[in-house]
């Protein structure tokens, strides 16, 4: 197995699953859902979501954005989806892989984003999801600046006449913190979490494909 410093954004974790996928059949609108933690999980927590559907998870745990953008072409656009909903940000925001500034965030996701529309792909741009604290780098105070990256996706949706999904405004408390019923430790969905989450990407597909 590569290790992390030789496989920074991760390639081969779907690198085989890829490989497995057919093409969609006629008439399939295929979705990616293309992510971090919180993408990812969503298969683990509360998989009945996905079942039956043309639902592709593309997740990968604490992944940050220019990791994403690097495994965009392999993990989405290869996969011929019609749709990809992007839900990325969180980690940048916390440091994973270094300070970032909401401008070289954004310019990730953005990049994603032309990367998608070039090859005639949909695009659901998601709303990070609230976060009071990070509880494995604490006393980062992340509430304004997730809402600062939110406002800018917002605004870049509607310029560029994208689907905008908005957990935040569903699931943020008075703290502007994840509501403790949708969360165990105030950053990852649980299943109730999740189900809320769900009709909103569900109505944000459909809004894509009309």
């Amino acid at each position: 197995m590569k290790s992390k410093v030789q496989d920074w954004p991760n390639l081969s974790k779907y690198a085989k699953a890829n490989s497995r996928l057919r093409l969609p059949a006629e008439g399939e609108n295929r979705i990616v859902f293309m992510g971090d933690t919180i993408t990812e999980f969503w298969s683990t927590i509360n998989g009945t979501y996905f079942e039956g559907k043309p639902y592709i998870n593309r997740g990968i745990s604490g992944q940050t954005t220019p990791q994403m953008l690097i495994r965009f072409r392999a993990d989405v656009i290869a996969l011929k989806p019609t749709v990809v909903l992007l839900l990325a940000g969180i980690n940048d925001i916390a440091g994973n892989t270094g300070p970032s500034t909401l401008e070289m965030i954004t310019n990730n996701i953005f990049s994603m984003v032309e990367l998608a529309k070039a090859h005639q792909i949909k695009v659901v741009l998601c709303s990070v999801l609230p976060a009071f604290d990070f509880p494995w780098k604490p006393n980062q105070q992340p509430t304004d600046k997730i809402k600062a990256l939110n406002e800018l996706l917002i605004n870049y949706a509607a310029a560029n006449k994208l689907v905008y999904l908005d957990y935040y405004t569903a699931m943020v408390d008075e703290r502007k913190g994840l509501q403790a019923d949708y969360s165990e430790d105030g950053v990852h969905p649980n299943k109730r979490g999740y189900q809320v989450m769900e009709p909103l990407a569900e109505n944000a597909i459909a809004l894509s494909l009309d």
